[in-house]
């Protein structure tokens, strides 16, 4: 009797605790919902940086995922990975309860917890929220409630697809496509038997088998062995097969993407270009997005191929070197140099200089917008009273060219001329051009009342000097300058990058100045930048002391901005060279960027300017070039020979003259002058010019050790050019 008593007492136990262990299992079901988020670690796919050819890679962004579809993953590697991970994968019901049991044994034995998931349970481990990866029977109860209720509401193609692109295979690779690439160096779809049994074989140890090497490629091997035999008992491959399998050939490892130098500059760019169009950083890391840049990869090697070319090697590392490429048509930065490789420095688009006579184009562009001429004559005498000023402002060598029209002052960079010009047109006019040209007006609005700012006293990177010159090359249009072509989204959507345009002038006031500018090149301070199979604009430009010099300069299909300044706002003097100016080594630069980066580019011709201002003063081999009777066309290997290197003044020995007759000027009101207090003889064009006028004929071209003189500019606020 008592023997029943206790067998019943334990039955009705037993009963009990069945009943409350459904009834706990019910609540936890009930209470365990399948999570609405997923981990966006486990989706996240890094985004990739390209070229503009959309194939050359830059960077990569973010963790290294590509997420792929079931049906670009081989059947046979799916089957590699089935038959290693969960052989009864499309049959089960997404738990494997042997499995479980052994997990729970062992902790209850106190030995090490084993794991005893099926590809449901590691895919749900890994793609939802919630689950943490802490190995306890807490979360592996509820790791199999989510799993039951995954594989009854889900599909099993759909879990698989999941699974691979969740599963972390070593090397720094997310998911089967990007483990593909990382080991064997193709996509997934191209993946032999042999190299996906190799993943399939990862996946239990990723660290160990990444690389393997002595015991490691022993172990590596049995375990391929294994699974390549595992297929044939799932009926995936024949035993015919199996056997004729090779173990795969490992590509090497490749180090973690690091960037430096120009790459991270051109990195930098385009985040903060992406951030601008309202990209967040989780966008960029872990959006898989497809970012396509304007930057061409041969022209960014040409940009560094023509500094090294021409600046000396034992110039002095503070002086840095600039260069800009802008595309005028589409405000495309295409190329640009900022520094060494070795050094994150960023000389294009980050630092700024002083301007120099760089910025007199501006001047121009607005005196031509707005009712002014090419034959329209100026004040070049030194010095010159300026209503407002503190003082005279005088020409930097304080040489005199009388009344001159706006090509010869162009040409001959006379700072004078300028300053009369800006009185005439107005400097919030010269403003106006320079803002929509691309200059942003807080770097204008401290010179801009100043009788200098003509001149150049304004900072500007090489990027917006690029983009500025690029706006008269596209008739007068800034389009704005841009980073990134396109950007492709997880999903496959591509957007195109559509710049804003602004009409700086009008295309005839367009023509006109490029017209003065391609005299700068032909026969003035810029002929060291001569393209000899195609027509060339351009200016120069050198601040105070040649503390900054420039050369910008364009082709109808490409405007380029160099620069040379020191990090001290020294003097740029290179020994053996002397102090420099913007015809001398950043004319040489542009020269040989451009001679490269237009190799193979159809010739194209510049607008014609208008008829009043080029017949009256015609500067392409008809006509004088300051009123004194010397003829251009007679005098094309004397320019070469004194203009080569690089000054910014007046070439010729004979003193200026007033222009003819049919030069008079245009005389439109002057504006009323605000009040400056920055002394106006911003350039010393003029100075280099004097000194070189008495300097012997060298009948091979420029000379590399010019004789130089004195920089221009007096002050921060009064910028020179040569």
């Amino acid at each position: 009797m008592r023997k029943r008593r206790i067998l019943r007492y334990v039955g009705i136990a037993f009963g009990v605790g069945l009943v409350a262990m459904i009834g706990l299992f019910g609540v936890a079901w009930a209470m365990t919902p399948i999570p609405d988020s997923t981990q966006k670690e486990a989706t996240a796919q890094g985004s990739v940086i390209y070229y503009r050819d959309g194939k050359s890679v830059l960077a990569k962004q973010g963790v290294n995922r590509r997420n792929v579809k079931l049906e670009q993953v081989p059947e046979h590697v799916r089957d590699a990975v089935i038959a290693a991970e969960n052989r009864s994968f499309y049959t089960d019901s997404g738990v494997s309860f042997k499995g479980t049991a052994r997990a729970v044994w062992s902790t209850v034995t106190g030995k090490q917890l084993q794991g005893g998931s099926t590809i449901t349970q590691q895919m749900v481990r890994n793609y939802y929220s919630g689950l943490s990866q802490e190995r306890s029977i807490t979360r592996k109860f509820k790791e199999i409630l989510i799993s039951i209720k995954v594989d009854q509401s889900k599909s099993k193609d759909w879990v698989l697809e999941q699974y691979l692109n969740t599963i972390y295979f070593g090397r720094g690779a997310n998911g089967v496509q990007a483990a593909a690439q990382a080991y064997f160096g193709k996509d997934v779809a191209k993946l032999s038997v042999s190299e996906g049994a190799y993943l399939a074989a990862v996946i239990q140890q990723p660290s160990r088998f990444a690389d393997p090497q002595g015991a490691d490629l022993d172990a590596a091997r049995t375990r391929w062995k294994a699974i390549v035999d595992a297929m044939t008992q799932t009926k995936a491959i024949t035993p015919e097969q199996a056997a004729a399998q090779v173990f795969p050939k490992l590509a090497a490892p490749k180090a973690a993407f690091s960037l430096k130098g120009q790459a991270q500059v051109m990195v930098d760019r385009v985040r903060e270009e992406l951030h601008a169009r309202g990209y967040t950083d989780e966008d960029i890391n872990g959006g898989g997005l497809k970012i396509v840049t304007t930057f061409d990869k041969n022209l960014m090697a040409a940009a560094e191929r023509a500094v090294k070319a021409v600046v000396p090697s034992g110039t002095s590392k503070k002086i840095r070197t600039g260069l800009a490429a802008v595309d005028p048509a589409t405000g495309e930065v295409v190329a640009f140099y900022g520094g060494p490789k070795d050094q994150s420095w960023d000389n294009a688009f980050s630092a700024k200089v002083q301007a120099g006579s760089t910025f007199k184009p501006y001047t121009l562009a607005a005196a031509l917008e707005n009712g002014l001429s090419l034959s329209t004559t100026v004040d070049g005498n030194s010095p010159i009273t300026v209503p407002g000023a503190s003082q005279p402002i005088p020409n930097d060598s304080g040489r005199s060219y009388g009344h001159i029209n706006l090509v010869s002052a162009t040409q001959n960079s006379v700072n004078t001329a300028f300053v009369d010009l800006g009185q005439k047109v107005g400097l919030d006019k010269v403003a106006k051009v320079a803002e929509a040209a691309g200059i942003p007006a807080g770097q204008l609005e401290p010179h801009k009342a100043a009788a200098s700012f003509p001149l150049g006293v304004a900072s500007v990177s090489a990027v917006q000097n690029a983009s500025g010159f690029a706006s008269l090359a596209n008739g007068g249009v800034h389009m704005e300058t841009h980073v990134i072509k396109s950007v492709t989204d997880s999903y496959g959507k591509r957007s195109v990058v559509k710049p804003k345009s602004t009409t700086v002038v009008g295309k005839q006031a367009a023509a006109d100045a490029i017209y003065a500018m391609e005299q700068v090149v032909k026969y003035g301070t810029g002929t060291g930048a001569r393209l000899y199979d195609r027509p060339v604009a351009g200016k120069t430009g050198t601040t105070d002391s040649s503390g900054a010099v420039w050369f910008n300069g364009f082709t109808p299909q490409l405007a380029t901005a160099v620069n040379m300044f020191r990090d001290d706002n020294k003097t740029v003097e290179i020994p053996g060279y002397g102090v420099q100016f913007g015809g001398q080594f950043p004319a040489r630069i542009w020269k040989a960027f451009m001679t490269e980066a237009m190799a193979g580019k159809p010739v194209e011709q510049f607008p014609e300017p208008s008829q009043y201002g080029a017949d009256s003063w015609d500067y392409r081999g008809e006509g004088d070039d300051v009123g004194d009777g010397y003829d251009q066309r007679d005098n094309g290997d004397w320019n070469e020979r004194w203009n080569g290197d690089g000054s910014d003044d007046q070439q010729f020995t004979s003193p200026p003259a007033s222009p003819p007759d049919s030069s008079t000027p245009e005389t439109p009101d002057t504006p009323v002058i605000p009040e400056e207090t920055d002394r106006g003889d911003a350039n010393n064009d003029e100075q280099q010019s004097d000194q070189q006028s008495n300097r012997p004929a060298r009948p091979d071209g420029p000379d590399p050790n010019p004789t130089t003189g004195p920089g221009e500019l007096e002050d921060a606020s009064t910028p020179g050019d040569r």
